[in-house]
């Protein structure tokens, strides 16, 4: 059991039969009446995040994540099969489930499962993701006096924007959570 009192960010609880994550909270202590914690809350399964207040000495019972290394094999349908890499048993995962950041991810990448008594609800990709460029507009000479950026198609499929430098072949490293370009690679 977790008191609201001891909320942190991250921190994952059961509330009305749902599982939420806290995002952000802050210890209010009003001159007139009780402290009270207000909070950021995502709802881990659904994704939805909402403002909630607590009282700091409501309890919830804590619940436990389970985060497993997977490799991803291959996409069937709107089926994604991946491998647990100790068991080498395939757990097929709708394409529900997948973050919109699972289009910088190839076959064969590394990539943690999120279930919650045994549910999948989650895929979490690589932070970081080496991918080569497919297609991109050759960039202009001198027409980089500002911080300019051009589309670019990865082999993928994902669509980012790119410095002018960037040419067709080039192997980039993307950060999957914000989907920006990082460097080359």
């Amino acid at each position: 059991m977790v008191t609201a009192g001891d909320f942190r960010n991250g921190m994952t609880f059961d509330m009305d039969g749902d599982v939420y994550q806290i995002i952000e909270f802050q210890h209010v202590k009003p001159g007139k009446g009780a402290a009270f914690v207000r909070t950021k809350i995502r709802n881990v399964i659904s994704g939805a995040v909402t403002d909630k207040t607590f009282n700091p000495t409501d309890k919830f019972p804590t619940a436990y994540i389970e985060r497993r290394e997977m490799q991803y094999l291959y996409q069937d349908g709107d089926l994604y099969y991946f491998m647990d890499n100790e068991t080498y048993e395939q757990e097929p995962i709708d394409s529900h489930k997948l973050g919109d950041n699972f289009k910088f991810v190839k076959e064969n990448m590394e990539c943690k499962i999120l279930s919650y008594k045994g549910n999948v609800f989650g895929v979490e990709p690589p932070t970081f993701v080496e991918l080569e460029v497919a297609h991109t507009e050759p960039g202009v000479k001198g027409d980089t006096a500002t911080n300019a950026t051009k589309p670019a198609t990865l082999e993928t499929g994902a669509e980012i924007r790119v410095p002018l430098f960037i040419n067709e072949g080039e192997m980039i490293r993307i950060d999957t959570r914000t989907g920006e370009y990082m460097e080359r690679a």
